[in-house]
């Protein structure tokens, strides 16, 4: 069965074309308007709780949020009508809250600097190498005993 809906009247998800979003000055409004809900209704909730969530879009009667984890999204919907009432007394006419959970990208860690060679490291592979029989293999050993001489230059 084929939808009777004319494909340019169906809901689309994803980006929409730069067209569709109107003006620079437009969506800096609108992301200013959004940055302060945000500051807003966190402002209400617990601290732990504020931490973990983000105000993320109003959709038509829609309050929208990001929760870190699952559990955060619970304990966010259960203060469902806290935040409705905060809304309201801010002149956001809003009817329900929904939680969508992303997780939080994970922190970059440093990369491990890995210790240099000791020179008596290269001595001990450069005495491997010479003892190889196989030259690709004595070729390797010796690269390896000069990035300790490199190592000990710095």
């Amino acid at each position: 069965m084929q939808n009777a809906t004319p494909a340019a009247s169906r809901r689309r998800n994803g980006p929409k074309s730069i067209v569709e979003c109107g003006s620079f000055a437009t969506l800096a409004r609108k992301a200013d308007v959004l940055e302060a809900l945000d500051r807003a209704l966190r402002q209400t909730l617990p601290s732990p709780l504020r931490e973990q969530v983000k105000f993320a879009n109003l959709r038509n009667d829609r309050l929208v949020f990001l929760a870190s984890s699952p559990a955060w999204a619970s304990r966010l919907r259960l203060m469902q009508t806290q935040i409705l009432a905060a809304a309201h007394a801010i002149g956001t006419c809003a009817s329900s809250v929904t939680v969508k959970v992303v997780p939080q990208p994970p922190v970059a860690k440093k990369p491990v600097r890995s210790k240099p060679l000791s020179p008596a490291a290269a001595t001990h592979l450069r005495a491997a190498a010479a003892s190889l029989t196989d030259p690709e293999m004595r070729v390797l050993f010796l690269e390896l005993a000069s990035l300790a001489d490199t190592a000990d230059s710095r």
